[in-house]
């Protein structure tokens, strides 16, 4: 059985159920509007072996030893006591057990989010975050979830560092993603008027040709796989 923390709308964990016909997978979020999504999406693809449930990461509702696997993609960074939440993953991990999480690296390494949240920030001089809390490089440093997984018992951590290609075509297309989907981005702009929108528009479309003359908007993305065993 496995387990998939902060899975949103269903991934990774359908994609992990569509593999393990013979297994079963549970799929967690804390949003349970995204958790629907994800029984919808189960149902157009005609994945039958999941379970859904809406439960924090740093309190989940399983017995120890319960898990062959627990999977999170790219939501690790977000969750407020890192250390805690990676307590419980080794918790309900079976001994032997195996867990595998993603996050994203630094920014100079993903281009598609620093583009936008650095001339956000530039623009609307956003206060800095405080050191440590929820973002989306919180755990970019080399070695930094190995590090945590092993404080909280779990062993023979191993980190992959992966290169994405988000091909996007246009700008136009690249700024619609951004503002629809990046959590972070949607929340900066919420704040920002009509003008100061349009002017940060401009500026992200004039970084972007900077970096794509060609016109062929085709971004870079760095994350670190990182998997381990109980």
């Amino acid at each position: 059985m496995v387990l998939d923390l902060a899975a949103g709308t269903g991934e990774p964990g359908l994609s992990i159920a569509a593999r393990v016909n013979n297994g079963k997978v549970i799929i967690t979020d804390i949003a349970e509007d995204m958790l629907a999504i994800a029984n919808e999406n189960a149902k157009k693809k005609g994945i039958s072996n999941v379970e859904f449930n809406t439960c924090d990461i740093c309190e989940l509702p399983y017995a120890d030893n319960t898990f062959d696997a627990v999977s999170c993609r790219l939501g690790f960074m977000f969750v407020p006591d890192m250390l805690k939440a990676a307590k419980e993953i080794a918790r309900v991990l079976k001994p032997g057990g195996k867990v595998s999480t993603s996050v994203w690296t630094v920014p100079e390494r993903n281009f598609w989010i620093s583009a936008m949240m650095g001339t956000i920030n530039k623009n609307m001089q956003l206060p800095a975050p405080p050191a440590g809390s929820p973002g989306v490089f919180r755990c970019g440093a080399d070695g930094f979830i190995a590090a945590l997984f092993k404080q909280a018992g779990l062993k023979n951590m191993e980190q992959v560092e992966v290169i994405g290609k988000i091909k996007c075509g246009t700008t136009d297309v690249y700024w619609d993603m951004m503002t629809e989907l990046a959590a972070p981005v949607v929340a900066a702009l919420s704040s920002a008027d009509e003008a100061m929108t349009k002017k940060i528009k401009k500026e992200v479309f004039e970084l972007v040709a900077q970096n794509f003359p060609d016109g062929n908007v085709v971004i870079d993305s760095s994350a670190y796989v990182v998997c381990g065993t109980k």
